[in-house]
C-alpha cells in the first residue's frame, strides 16, 4: 500500500500579519462560511493544527503551520513570504 505525499493536497494561504488566531485562518482560508461556524467546529474538535486536534479558538497560528478541516489542508504564510508549495 502506497501513501500519497501529503504536500500534494496542501493549499497555501497568505494572510496580512502573523500570528493569527485559528478561527480567523478557517475564515480566510474559505474552509467555513463564518466566524461562528469556525468557532463551533474548533470547539467540537474537528480541526487539526500540525496534525494535533486543537480546541482553542484563539490559538495563535504562525507561518508554516498546517491547519486541517473537512478533508482540506492549508498552510499559512504572511503576505510577501514564499510558501515553497
Amino acid at each position: 500500500m502506497t501513501n500519497k505525499d501529503d504536500t500534494e493536497n496542501i493549499r497555501a494561504v497568505k494572510v496580512g500579519s502573523l500570528p493569527i488566531e485559528l478561527y480567523m485562518v478557517l475564515k480566510f482560508g474559505d474552509m467555513v462560511q463564518s466566524g461562528g461556524e469556525a468557532k463551533f467546529v474548533i470547539s467540537e474538535g474537528l480541526v487539526r493544527v500540525n496534525g494535533e486536534v486543537e480546541t482553542r479558538k484563539r490559538k495563535k497560528i504562525f507561518s508554516g503551520d498546517i491547519v486541517a478541516f473537512a478533508n482540506e489542508k492549508i498552510q499559512v504564510f504572511a503576505n510577501g513570504q514564499n510558501s515553497g508549495l
